[in-house]
């Protein structure tokens, strides 16, 4: 299994919103493998805030997630990783 990509911005409105809380997630060991996580300057999704609610934002294998909180990522892995064992059985 390929990893599964976080991107997690780090744009000046995202880090107001709370992505400094984000710069050091902590992924339980039992995801870590799992996971590849980058933190990029910006996603450039605060323009389009119409579609999307609020920052923070993240990027899990390319579907946005808004007010991105510690919680709602490692969630949102989880739901990935049982979707991906569940289509490979």
């Amino acid at each position: 299994m390929r990893p599964i990509e976080v991107e997690i911005c780090l744009g000046t409105t995202c880090f107001v919103m709370g992505a400094s809380a984000l710069q050091n997630l902590q992924l339980p060991e039992s995801l870590r493998a799992k996971v590849k996580i980058s933190y990029v300057r910006c996603l450039h999704l605060c323009k389009n805030m119409d579609k999307f609610r609020k920052a923070p934002y993240a990027r899990i294998d390319g579907e946005v997630i808004d007010e991105a909180a510690p919680e709602k990522i490692i969630q949102n892995i989880t739901q990935k990783i049982k979707d991906i064992a569940h289509a490979t059985n």
